[in-house]
């Protein structure tokens, strides 16, 4: 599967203000609560060094301990409560926009995608994450 110079996107709109959304998103302590794709898996545990140049690292694995794996990489920008950019560490390119509206935040989220499993299921898979942060973080 060819998926050179495409780019997916996902994106959802959480009922809660950006600064808010912004320390959810990016405290280790609140991402081991929302970052994996179906109820069956989970993150137990994240480090982040949010800054142009820091490292972050989730781990992402199956409750059942039968799989699992390290998901991270190198910010290459970081505007607080506005924008993150970072490279994942098999070299794809991410871009996460905050967009403030009020008491709400619009997040958009553009990502390479990889080149083994189908477009449609990457796509739902980073939408199913996406997800479970916007119900995290409008029930807490």
């Amino acid at each position: 599967m060819e998926t050179a110079n495409k780019v997916l996107t996902v994106e959802t709109t959480v009922n809660a203000p950006v600064a808010r959304v912004w320390e959810y998103w990016n405290e280790p302590a609140h991402v081991t609560k929302w970052a994996f794709a179906i109820p069956e898996w989970h993150a137990p545990r994240a480090e982040n060094d949010l800054r142009t140049g820091g490292r972050f690292m989730t781990r992402m694995e199956a409750r059942d301990g039968s799989m699992g794996f390290d998901f991270g990489g190198e910010y290459t920008a970081v505007t607080k409560e506005k924008h993150i950019a970072y490279t994942m560490d098999d070299g794809r390119k991410v871009t996460i926009d905050f967009v403030a509206d009020g008491d709400k935040t619009r997040i958009i989220e553009a990502f390479e995608p990889e080149n083994e499993n189908p477009l449609e299921m990457q796509q739902g898979g980073w939408q199913s994450i996406m997800n479970n942060f916007k119900q995290y973080a409008e029930g807490n």
